[in-house]
């Protein structure tokens, strides 16, 4: 069945949504990230709710530039306290998963990994289509592979939303505790060493 104008226009409207909210966030994150730092520390000391509401915005609007949370994250273990930086984490990943899903129709990069590699789509479609929460669970929490990218599929294939959440959930929410925890006891460790000399 043809597409209509009428069916195109919101399909068009929240692709140039999506391109603008990525272009934007990706200018801001290489032109600023080293100041970042800095800036989000100077936030934290003045107001911690403050800080908290920047770290989450910045947290739920990643994934639009398809810009790995470890980066973001890692700015953030030497500024706040370890249990309410992996809440938060979650919580932006949770947002930032959800709009890609949300945004993944709109994209149609699906219909060319179809023709450019019909095979491996097909064979992804199948396992994601039997086991899902173990697929999205196991890819969320390698290191190696980008989250977005399962987030996308997922919203492509229509995988039922609930086991999709909560497979990246549970998989971002072990690796970033891995992350979060090491990252502070190594931050702290770091900081009695050179106090000590």
């Amino acid at each position: 069945m043809p597409e209509t104008p009428s069916s195109i226009a919101p399909r068009v409207l929240r692709l140039a949504i999506w391109a603008l909210c990525a272009v934007a966030f990706a200018f801001l994150y290489y032109r600023y990230s080293s100041e970042w730092g800095s800036e989000i520390g100077g936030l934290a000391m003045s107001s911690a709710w403050l800080a908290y509401a920047m770290y989450l915005l910045l947290g739920a609007v990643r994934g639009f530039a398809f810009i790995p949370v470890t980066n973001l994250l890692l700015l953030a273990i030497p500024i706040f306290p370890p249990v309410p930086l992996l809440a938060m984490t979650l919580v932006g990943i949770a947002i930032s998963s959800a709009c890609i899903y949300a945004f993944a129709g709109s994209l149609k990069l699906g219909e060319y990994f179809e023709r450019k590699h019909a095979e491996h789509a097909q064979r992804v479609r199948t396992a994601l289509q039997k086991n899902p929460t173990a697929i999205v669970t196991a890819w969320s929490f390698l290191p190696v592979v980008p989250t977005d990218l399962i987030c996308y599929i997922c919203g492509v294939m229509k995988i039922s939303f609930p086991r999709f959440m909560f497979g990246v959930l549970v998989g971002e929410g072990a690796i970033c505790a891995i992350y979060v925890f090491a990252g502070a006891s190594l931050f702290d460790l770091g900081k009695r060493v050179l106090g000590a000399s």
